[in-house]
């Protein structure tokens, strides 16, 4: 959890929150908030569904099959073009180093790099991942913790510059700081996707997913107040290392700045390592039910290991760093809301899930007082997740959306009556959400392609969009 969730994405945010000044820091207040809600309703969903997919399943389960894709479509764009931003956080530190005139061509190399080396790492199997990911955790939390505590010891009040800088209202200034603040928090239901693979998942998911947040949220918070308060401002908005500078700043000389910018590229390897492994889960688990290209079920070795998933992300995350790099002004601003807009889609659909269970059953299953509790956790998380998108900027919701409604076409072709297969060939992925559900591991399988009867585009929606359990 806190391996996939601190990536350099927190390395670089101070320098993308600056513009907004201090009042960013409650923005990231708020957003702490709304992604603690988000951490609870998750562990509450984990315990009720068991098994890999996580946001795709409870949409599943709840919504049907249409909401269950649209959600795995929507987290898949999330964790490849995620994965560009880390990356492009992480060629900044690199450069502390190498390549410090910022030349386009070398950082797109660079990054290539930084994607291509986790996904070799992955391709080797379960075993091997979790050792690099518990390594780079350990490497990387030890300096966010020093920033977090005694760098709070060097804050100057003169380097935090105007309250709201950004010029606009201070509510408008939040919403677009909270939409950014949020990414650093995308990564809170990974354990809830490779839930599959995780020993004694209804004790640890909800767990890890919990305290992996809270102990996220104190570094970030109070690392970040420390940046701003370490580095004059004018000088932070610019500032491609901001973790590196409050270093320098604070130690003198640039020896305690190369110390962090090296936890940074190792935090930055150790985040894709995890969130490459999160490519391809969800889809292997969509895919399994029949509702995302067959190609994603594929795995190989004894690691049961999703090569074709972490192969196509891998690629599609290097197209999308070569582009921002070539095409965008401000590459990791541009590409950090486009995954928050997509990631802000699975968070709703999963807490409206959530609530339906609430609504449906939770008077019958909870006793009064964790009724409201979870009921109270679950709207909070709902309004959360609306106030991130409104957050994100007419520009990231016009390209998000655009993305994830691309996907509508894909789900047609995946319904052709001939590409559907036997009820007795789909692999299950969780138990069901209501207890109302009807089993379907006792229907009888579908007859050859040529046998079936056509199903025309309205009747195939109308099914998509009705719950399971009334089918």
């Amino acid at each position: 959890m806190v391996g996939s969730i601190i990536g350099t994405g927190v390395f670089a945010l101070p320098s993308a929150l600056a513009p907004y000044g201090p009042i960013a820091l409650v923005a990231f207040v708020l957003v702490t908030v709304g992604a603690l809600a988000l951490a609870v309703t998750f562990g509450r969903l984990s315990e009720r569904v068991p098994g890999s997919g996580g946001p795709y399943v409870y949409a599943r389960e709840a919504f049907g099959e249409f909401a269950g894709f649209l959600t795995a479509w929507s987290y898949w764009i999330t964790a490849w073009a995620g994965n560009a931003a880390i990356v492009v956080a992480w060629v900044g530190y690199v450069e502390v180093f190498v390549n410090k005139g910022h030349h386009t061509g070398a950082s797109v190399a660079i990054a290539l790099v930084g994607l291509w080396l986790p996904a070799i790492v992955n391709l080797a199997g379960v075993r091997s991942i979790g050792a690099f990911q518990v390594v780079t955790t350990v490497l990387k939390f030890l300096p966010l913790a020093f920033m977090a505590t005694a760098g709070l010891l060097f804050v100057k009040s003169g380097n935090f510059g105007a309250f709201n800088a950004s010029g606009g209202s201070a509510l408008g200034a939040v919403s677009a700081a909270g939409a950014i603040a949020l990414f650093s928090y995308i990564g809170l239901e990974t354990a809830s996707v490779a839930a599959g693979r995780v020993r004694d998942p209804k004790r640890n998911v909800p767990r890890a997913t919990v305290y992996g947040t809270l102990a996220c949220a104190a570094i970030y918070l109070l690392g970040t107040l420390a940046v701003f308060g370490t580095v004059p401002h004018g000088q932070l908005g610019s500032s491609t290392a901001p973790f590196t500078d409050a270093m320098n700043h604070i130690a003198g000389g640039t020896w305690a700045g190369n110390l962090v910018a090296v936890a940074a590229i190792i935090s930055g390897l150790g985040a894709l390592n995890g969130w490459t492994m999160i490519c391809a889960e969800m889809p292997m688990a969509a895919a399994r039910d029949g509702l995302f290209p067959s190609a994603f079920a594929g795995t190989r070795g004894r690691g049961e290991v999703p090569a074709f998933g972490i192969v196509s992300a891998t690629v599609l995350a290097s197209v999308l760093t070569v582009i921002s790099y070539t095409r965008f002004t401000q590459v990791f601003t541009e590409i950090v809301l486009l995954s928050v807009l997509t990631a802000v889609i699975p968070y709703l659909v999963s807490a409206a899930a959530q609530l339906y269970w609430l609504v449906l059953h939770g008077r019958e299953e909870l006793d009064r007082r964790r009724f409201a509790r979870d009921v109270t956790v679950t709207a909070l998380a709902l309004a959360f997740s609306y106030w991130s998108i409104q957050g994100s900027g007419y520009q990231a919701v016009y390209y998000g959306l655009f993305t994830v409604l691309l996907g509508i076409p894909v789900y047609i072709w995946l319904k052709r009556p001939h590409a559907r297969p036997a009820a007795g060939a789909l692999t299950g992925t969780a138990a069901p959400l209501t207890a109302t559900e009807p089993a379907h591991h006792d229907e009888p399988p579908l007859k050859a392609a040529r046998t079936v009867r056509p199903v025309g585009l309205p009747t195939i929606l109308r099914r998509a969009l009705t719950p399971r359990h009334l089918h």
